[in-house]
């Protein structure tokens, strides 16, 4: 339990952080250009939210309601000995384990889509980046192209990769992993490959702006800070790939707290450019010398 409370305090902290920071963000953005002419990237990410919250609760659910049970991680003995004497018997007999079975499903759905909009956000906000450079509409459109159908075929393997859809959550006999969702190894291996495909391609976009001598400074630090969130989103889901597969019986669960930290860290770093731009000009009356000479190296670059 203890292991719970401190998953539950942490999950829900960063949940309200990502929460704060995306509003804080669109509040940034609609003082900046109003709130009718909030773009596209604003949107993505104010939808966020909806899967961001749901990978929470379930995750919490998982553990908290159904014991951090799933169909994967059992003998054929154990799977035949759930007996009215047992103790998991107690814990709605096999209930627990289905109903930990679907969570897990949806688990995987949700959490994909928070990470894949994330990167849609990102690749909408490279439009507005890189305004006037014609030369990176292009790649921009592929990053868009690349994340559908990346997406499509992540929720392709959710909800098809095992057939029939029941076996996702059967107990007896053993439905194979496959369709053991907690530990399906062709889940971690395709959404592990696929963030990381999705995510280089995404930092190689605009890594031409970065050695540009007419790009302002600021535009420069703000690529760097979306790097390093996309270096350690790509570490975090490696690192959750290794947790299940090493363990695959509380693997599981450790893999939830990573996650939920790989979410948040996603949400914070694609929220930064536009928190920055907006606070910026706030900050010139108590660090003036410093602004000023940032903004004098954006002008000098810029000519």
């Amino acid at each position: 339990m203890a292991a719970l409370h401190s998953f539950a305090a942490e999950a829900f902290t960063l949940l309200a952080l990502g929460i704060v920071v995306i509003g804080f963000r669109t509040y940034a953005r609609a003082k900046q250009e109003g709130i009718r002419n909030l773009k596209m990237d604003d949107y993505l990410m104010l939808l966020v939210i909806i899967p961001y919250t749901t990978e929470i609760v379930l995750a919490y659910t998982v553990g908290a309601r159904f014991y951090g049970l799933a169909n994967n991680a059992m003998t054929d003995e154990q799977r035949a000995a759930l007996s009215p004497g047992s103790e998991e018997y107690k814990w709605r007999h096999k209930s627990s384990r289905v109903n930990g079975s679907k969570i897990q499903i949806a688990g995987w759905a949700v959490y994909a889509s928070v990470l894949w909009l994330i990167k849609s956000s990102m690749c909408a906000f490279y439009i507005r980046l890189t305004n006037g450079l014609r030369a990176y509409r292009t790649r921009i459109n592929v990053g868009f192209v690349l994340i559908a159908v990346t997406y499509i075929a992540i929720m392709a393997s959710i909800f098809f990769g095992c057939q029939p859809f029941h076996n996702l959550w059967q107990i007896d006999p053993d439905p194979g992993n496959l369709c053991q969702p907690a530990s399906s190894k062709l889940l971690i291996f395709l959404v592990v490959t696929l963030n990381i495909v999705t995510d280089i391609y995404l930092m190689a976009i605009p890594i031409p702006v970065l050695w540009k001598a007419k790009v302002p400074k600021f535009k420069k630090l703000m690529l760097v800070l979306l790097f390093s969130g996309g270096v350690f989103v790509m570490v975090a889901g490696i690192l959750r790939c290794v947790l299940i597969l090493k363990n695959p019986t509380t693997g599981p669960q450790q893999a939830a707290s990573w996650a939920v930290r790989e979410s948040f860290v996603a949400v914070v770093t694609s929220s930064i450019p536009m928190v920055w731009g907006w606070i910026r000009p706030k900050l010139r009356p108590l660090y003036p010398s410093f602004l000023t000479s940032i903004r004098h190296k954006d002008k000098d670059a810029q000519d």
